[in-house]
């Protein structure tokens, strides 16, 4: 009888753990993955005192990413191929930031860019709240506005949360990359 009530105790704490456990990693997954990371530039781009930062994609030649930040605002993120790739990269090795911002903006191969736009630089947002901001992503000429309101975008719920989740995943890899980046400046 002993051995029943100590068995029912651990199963009784086990089931306890799971279930107090349960609401922190539910609330773990409402976190995007790249709302830590845009943190972490804007805070490494205020330590550098930069305001852009720029760096190539070491899995993609040819292919820059590069970063605006506004400090206290938003983070402005292009990545996109470039025509003329050590051009660009002389500039990145020079610590020419902003010329290569510019450049990805404006003379990339259009096809290939990927804009972010992170109003308060902090991540997408993966559930509506009251304060949130219109950040946006736009790749192959289509832009989405994470604002929750797929029907305005002519969008389904699901195509907008898997456009939603595969451009989290998207930023958070070009935010790694120019932390990356931004480490190497100071």
């Amino acid at each position: 009888m002993r051995v029943g009530r100590m068995a029912t105790g651990t199963i009784l704490a086990a089931t306890l753990a799971v279930a107090v456990a349960a609401p922190a990693a539910a609330e773990d997954t409402k976190a995007s993955k790249s709302s830590v990371q845009a943190a972490a530039l804007a805070k490494q781009l205020a330590v550098a005192k930069l305001q852009y930062i720029a760096t190539k994609d070491p899995t993609d030649p040819g292919r820059f990413v590069a970063a605006m930040h506004l400090p206290g605002s938003q983070l402005m993120i292009v990545s996109a191929r470039y025509g003329a790739p050590a051009l660009l990269n002389e500039k990145v090795l020079l610590g020419k930031f902003q010329d290569a911002y510019i450049d990805l903006n404006s003379a990339s191969e259009a096809a290939t860019r990927i804009i972010v736009e992170d109003i308060r630089a902090d991540g997408f947002a993966l559930a509506k709240s009251k304060d949130m901001m219109r950040d946006s992503f736009e790749a192959n000429g289509k832009r989405v506005i994470f604002d929750f309101d797929w029907r305005k975008q002519k969008l389904t719920q699901a195509e907008y949360f898997s456009t939603l989740e595969a451009a989290d995943t998207q930023y958070a890899r070009m935010l790694e990359l120019l932390i990356a980046e931004a480490q190497k400046t100071h």
